[in-house]
């Protein structure tokens, strides 16, 4: 795959913003967490399924695993293959869902916000201790590129393009943290109140 263009930077906002953005409001409402994801094919950049975390029904459904849950559930001969489409998250994938992306067949995936990021701004730290609990691995202590896939940090494309694009895509990305800020307060009351496990 190579270097990402302004064209599909924006198409990947467009996706958070349009089709896993709603999808997470309703399930923070629920008392889910704030991750989403969606898969999309590489060669028209049309959706394939969006998802957000659906804890509730099942601690594995994370935004991610959620996803492919639902994608491994289309009919297979619509379903494309893994290699023919991007992977978006959210956020920066946990180790069951960095797990899950590798044994499916991704080569690629997406994501706007870090492992710090879901730590300090959205008060969710549990990622980072299970990779250095179980992984000995600080933050960001995965192979962001390796055999199996490259992993994009959206903001690091992002600054990465021309002076203008880059300005509106920093826009972009104030928007959808300000959106995100606002589902994480919720997020948090709801947890205070109900004594929901696992940050």
């Amino acid at each position: 795959m190579s270097a990402p263009s302004g064209h599909l930077i924006n198409r990947l906002f467009d996706v958070i913003e349009q089709d896993i953005l709603p999808l997470t409001q309703a399930g923070v409402e629920r008392g889910n967490k704030l991750f989403g994801a969606a898969i999309l094919r590489k060669s028209d950049l049309s959706l394939v399924i969006a998802e957000t975390n659906n804890e509730l029904e099942n601690p594995l459904w994370h935004g991610e695993m959620h996803a492919l849950k639902r994608f491994y559930e289309l009919p297979q001969a619509s379903r494309p293959d893994t290699k023919d489409c991007i992977f978006l998250s959210t956020h920066e994938p946990c180790s069951l869902c960095l797990s899950a992306i590798t044994w499916t067949g991704f080569d690629n995936f997406h994501y706007l916000f870090s492992h710090e990021d879901s730590r300090d701004s959205f008060a969710i730290p549990h990622d980072l201790r299970i990779l250095k609990e179980v992984f000995t691995l600080d933050a960001g202590g995965y192979n962001a590129e390796n055999a199996f896939w490259k992993s994009y940090s959206l903001p690091a494309l992002a600054a990465a393009l021309p002076e203008a694009d880059a300005l509106a895509a920093s826009a972009r990305i104030a928007a959808l943290k300000a959106a995100y800020d606002g589902l994480s307060g919720i997020y948090q009351q709801g947890k205070a109140e109900n004594s929901i496990p696992l940050n």
